[in-house]
C-alpha cells in the first residue's frame, strides 16, 4: 500500500541543474531544498501508506466472515483469501499475480505446485490501470476478475469474457459533469488530470462533449501520479504550471481527474507554494471532482486540514451504510488475526505512534496503547462508514460466493453433507465460476456478422460495414444505410448530416459570375445606346439596323439570363431557367442567320437581271427571326407541358453533400432545345462562310464567321464537360457557357462597328463606302 510519499523518499536530487523557469516568487535553492527535505524525512516517509485503503481489507475480512458465519450460502465450506499489493505499479503487478497463480515454495510459471490453493476468483484492482495490468495474465488462464474500479465503456467493452465490474462506466460520469456545468452556467472551466491512460481518455471524450454544449476549457493542466525529484527545475515547473491555472481568475471552477494520488500531488504543490509565498493561498475554486478520487491523508500530509477543497463537488460510487459493519470497525481489536501483516503498520502510521510490543511492558515514550478508537481518526486517514470502493468489494465477495452456491446447488441438488469432512470443489475449474455461452465474441459497432462456412449461425465472423453504411450496435445481422441527408463517420457506426450545397450569390464563384454577367450586361447595353444614337449613320443603316437592336436585346437577356442559374433553386426559377435560356438564344442566333442570308441575298440582288431584289428586305429577315424562334418556343411549350422542370435534392453523386438543383424534368426536351440551338449555330456558320469573300462593303459576313465558330466551339465542349461535373460546378459550367457564347457574338460582331462609330467616326460615311466598294 505504497504512495507518492515512498517513491519521493527513495530519490536524490541534482540542484545544479536547477533553472528559475516559473511565474512564481523567485526563491532560494537552499530554502527549497529545506522545504523538500522536510517533507521527505525518511524516518517518516519509508514505510508510508495510505491508511484510508485498510478500510478495503476489512471489507474483505467482514464479507468473508459473514459468509462463513452463515450456512446457508455454503455449508460446510471455508472460504479462504490472500491480499497482494500492486504497488502501483506494472512490473510488480505483473510478478504478484504470477505469484498468486504459481508460487508455493518455489515459483515456476505454469505449473501448480501448492496443491492446498484453488484459486476461484481475483477481485481488483482499484484502478483501471492496475485491473487492466492483471486482466492481462488472468484472461490467460481464464480466471474470473471481479473489478470495484470504475472504467470507461471503451475500455471495460475491450475485456475478455472473465472480467467484471461492480460500478457503473465512466460514461455516466460525463453525462453528471456537463449536466451540473449547464445547471449553473459555468462556460469556463479548468481541468487538472492525472498523467496517464485513463487521464488521456477522460479528456478525449470530455472535450468534444465541451464543444457540443457550449462549454470551453481556460486550461488543461497534466499531474504525475508519481512525482519524481530526480530534476528539481522540472519538479519545479510542474509546481509552476498548477499555480498558473490555479491564479487563474476567470476559471472560478475546475475539474480534477485522477486517482487519490492526484490529490495529494496537488495538495503537495499548493504546500510548496504556500510556503514560498509565506502565506495562505485561498484560490476560490469551485472543485468538480470525479469517482476515482479520495481525500486520503499519508505520511507527511497527514496533519494538513482539506479546507481548500472545502465545498467541493465530488462524483461517489454509490454505497450502502452497513451498521454491522460500523460495529465490526469498533471492534476491530477483537475481530484481527494475527496473519494480517497490515495491522502493525496501519495502527503505528494512523495513530503516528510504534505500535507496542507483546512481550515489552507499556511506558510513557509515546508508543501506541493498543487501545486507540478507529472512530477518533481524522476522514482523510480513516473512515468509519462504508466507502463506495469497500462497498464494491463487499458485494464482489458476495458475488462470487453465491455464484458458487449455485455451482454447487446444481451439482447436486439432493445430496447431504457429513459433519467433520472437508467438503470443496476439487474439480471445480475457474471459469466456471461466472460462465458465459457464447460461440464467440459479438461484433462491435462498425461491424456486420460474416456466416462462418459449414458452421451453425450462431457462429460466425465479424466484418467491417462496408462503404457507405454503418452498424450502431453491437452483434448486428447487417450494416444499414444513413438516411439520405446523413452520411457515415470514418468508424461505420454512426452518421453525419450532409451539408447542403448550391451555388450561391454569397460565395466567390457565385460572386464572380455575377459580376462578370453584370459587366457583360452593362455593355450591350452601352453598344446598344451607341448604335441608337448613331441609328442614321451609314454603317448602322448598311446593316439592317432593325436586325441588330434585336440582337443586342437579345444578347442583353442572354447575360441576365444567367442570373437564373445563382442562388438557392426554387420552383420559379427552375421553370424559367432552360426555356428562358433557349428561346432567348434562338432569337439571338435567328437574328445572326437572318443577317447572314440578307448580306449573301443582298450580294446577288445587285447583279444584273437578278430576281432576287424583291426579297431583299425587312419582311425576309423578319420573317426568318419569327419562324426560326417560333420552333424552339414550341418545343419548349412541349417540354413545360409534359415533364416541366423542378428543384430537387441530389443525395448520391457526393456522398457528404445534399446537393439542392434544378431537375430538367425530361432530358430528351433538354437536349432537344440544345440541338436546336446547335442547328441554327451551324446553319448561320456555313452561310457566313460561303460568304466570307464578298466585297468589303458587306464584310460583316466575315465576323458573324467567326462569331459563329466561337458559338458552336463553346457549345460543343459543354455537354462533356456538363456530364461529368456535378452540383454547382455542373451550374457553373452552364453559366460559364452562357456568357462565353453571348461574349463571343458581342465581341467579333459588334466591336468592329463601335471601333468605327467611336473610334473612327470618318470612315462612317456614304462616300466612304461607296469607295471601298469600288
Amino acid at each position: 500500500m505504497e504512495g507518492p510519499a515512498t517513491i519521493l523518499s527513495d530519490l536524490g536530487i541534482e540542484l545544479d541543474t536547477y533553472k528559475q523557469t516559473s511565474r512564481l516568487p523567485e526563491v532560494k535553492l537552499d530554502t527549497l531544498k529545506s522545504l523538500l527535505s522536510a517533507m521527505i524525512d525518511a524516518k517518516k516517509t519509508t514505510l508510508s501508506i495510505k491508511t484510508k485503503f485498510y478500510q478495503n481489507i476489512l471489507a474483505i475480512v467482514f464479507a468473508i466472515k459473514e459468509i462463513n458465519d452463515n450456512s446457508k450460502i455454503l455449508p460446510n465450506v471455508t472460504l479462504g483469501f490472500h491480499i497482494y499489493d500492486s504497488y502501483f505499479n506494472a512490473r510488480m503487478t505483473y510478478r504478484t499475480i504470477l505469484d498468486l497463480l504459481f508460487k508455493w515454495q518455489r515459483f515456476v510459471p505454469n505449473y501448480k505446485c501448492d496443491t492446498q490453493k484453488n484459486l476461484i476468483a481475483v477481485i481488483g484492482g482499484l484502478t483501471s490501470d492496475t485491473s487492466i495490468h492483471m486482466a492481462d495474465i488472468l484472461s490467460l488462464y481464464r480466471i474470473p476478475q471481479v473489478t470495484y474500479g470504475s472504467f470507461a465503456s471503451e475500455e471495460s467493452q475491450s475485456m475478455q469474457k472473465s472480467f467484471y465490474i461492480m460500478v457503473p462506466n465512466e460514461d455516466l460520469q460525463y453525462v453528471g459533469i456537463i449536466r451540473l456545468l449547464q445547471y449553473f452556467r459555468w462556460k469556463w472551466v479548468g481541468i487538472f488530470v492525472a498523467k496517464y491512460d485513463s487521464g488521456e481518455h477522460f479528456l478525449k471524450i470530455l472535450e468534444p462533449l465541451f464543444s457540443q454544449n457550449g462549454i470551453c476549457s481556460a486550461f488543461t493542466k497534466t499531474i504525475p501520479l508519481q512525482a519524481r525529484i530526480e530534476d528539481l527545475g522540472k519538479l519545479f515547473g510542474e509546481i509552476e504550471s498548477i499555480y498558473e491555472g490555479l491564479t487563474d481568475e476567470k476559471a472560478s471552477t475546475v475539474i480534477i481527474y485522477g486517482t487519490d494520488g492526484t490529490i495529494s500531488w496537488l495538495r503537495m504543490a499548493i504546500f510548496i507554494i504556500n510556503n514560498i509565498n509565506q502565506m495562505d493561498t485561498s484560490f476560490g475554486k469551485v472543485w468538480i471532482i470525479t469517482a476515482q478520487i479520495d481525500f486520503v491523508s499519508f505520511g507527511f500530509q497527514r496533519t494538513w486540514n482539506f479546507q481548500l477543497f472545502q465545498g467541493a463537488l465530488s462524483i461517489t460510487i454509490h454505497s450502502e451504510e452497513l451498521q454491522e459493519f460500523n460495529q465490526f470497525l469498533q471492534n476491530i481489536q477483537t475481530h484481527r488475526s494475527k496473519a494480517d501483516g497490515f495491522w502493525k503498520d496501519f495502527w503505528e502510521q494512523a495513530f503516528d505512534c510504534p505500535y507496542p510490543d507483546p512481550g515489552m511492558p507499556a511506558n510513557d515514550d509515546g508508543t501506541c496503547t493498543g487501545e486507540e478508537r478507529l472512530e477518533s481518526l481524522p476522514a482523510g486517514v480513516f473512515e468509519m462508514h462504508m466507502t463506495g470502493q469497500s462497498y464494491g468489494i463487499y458485494n464482489a465477495v458476495y458475488a462470487i460466493a453465491h455464484t458458487l452456491h449455485a455451482i454447487s446447488s446444481s451439482r447436486s441438488p439432493h445430496r447431504t453433507v457429513t459433519v467433520g469432512y472437508s467438503v470443496g470443489f476439487p474439480s471445480l475449474q475457474p471459469w466456471e465460476v461466472l460462465p458465459s455461452s457464447l460461440c464467440n465474441e459479438p461484433c462491435h459497432s462498425g461491424h456486420q456478422k460474416k456466416r462462418k462456412e459449414g458452421e451453425k449461425f450462431c457462429c460466425y465472423d465479424c466484418a467491417p460495414c462496408p462503404g457507405g453504411k454503418i452498424s450502431n450496435q453491437t452483434d448486428m445481422d447487417a450494416c444499414f444505410n444513413c438516411p439520405e441527408d446523413q452520411y457515415p463517420n470514418q468508424k461505420r457506426n454512426g452518421c453525419i448530416p450532409k451539408v447542403i450545397h448550391f451555388l450561391s450569390y454569397k460565395e466567390p464563384l457565385g460572386i464572380t459570375l455575377a459580376s462578370v454577367c453584370v459587366l457583360c450586361s452593362l455593355i450591350t447595353a452601352l453598344v446598344l445606346a451607341i448604335f441608337i444614337q448613331h441609328k442614321d449613320t451609314p454603317i448602322v443603316i448598311a446593316n439592317n439596323r432593325e436586325l441588330t437592336y434585336t440582337l443586342l436585346v437579345s444578347l442583353l437577356l442572354c447575360f441576365l439570363s444567367s442570373l437564373l442559374f445563382l442562388g438557392k433553386p426554387g420552383k420559379v426559377s427552375c421553370l424559367l431557367q432552360q426555356p428562358a435560356f433557349g428561346i432567348i438564344f434562338s432569337v439571338a442566333v435567328s437574328c445572326v442567320l437572318a443577317k447572314t442570308i440578307i448580306v449573301s441575298l443582298a450580294f446577288i440582288a445587285t447583279k444584273p437581271g437578278s430576281k432576287m431584289k424583291k426579297w431583299v428586305g425587312k419582311r425576309l429577315a423578319h420573317s426568318i427571326v419569327l419562324s426560326a424562334s417560333l420552333i424552339q418556343v414550341v418545343i419548349c411549350t412541349l417540354w413545360l407541358t409534359m415533364s416541366p422542370p423542378f428543384p430537387d435534392l441530389d443525395m448520391k453523386s457526393v456522398a457528404e453533400e445534399t446537393i439542392v438543383q434544378c431537375n430538367v424534368g425530361s432530358v430528351t426536351m433538354f437536349y432537344c432545345v440544345l440541338g436546336y440551338m446547335g442547328f441554327l449555330a451551324i446553319a448561320s456558320f456555313i452561310v457566313a462562310f460561303l460568304a466570307r469573300k464578298l466585297p468589303d462593303s458587306f464584310n460583316e459576313a466575315q465576323f458573324i464567321t467567326f462569331s459563329m465558330l466561337a458559338f458552336c466551339s463553346v457549345w460543343v465542349s459543354f455537354v462533356p464537360t456538363y456530364l461529368s461535373t456535378r452540383g454547382k460546378h455542373m451550374v457553373a459550367v452552364e453559366i460559364f457557357s452562357i456568357l462565353a457564347s453571348s461574349a463571343g457574338l458581342l465581341g467579333c460582331i459588334f466591336s468592329p462597328k463601335c471601333y468605327i462609330i467611336v473610334l473612327r467616326p470618318e470612315l462612317n460615311s456614304r462616300n466612304q463606302l461607296i469607295r471601298r466598294k469600288d
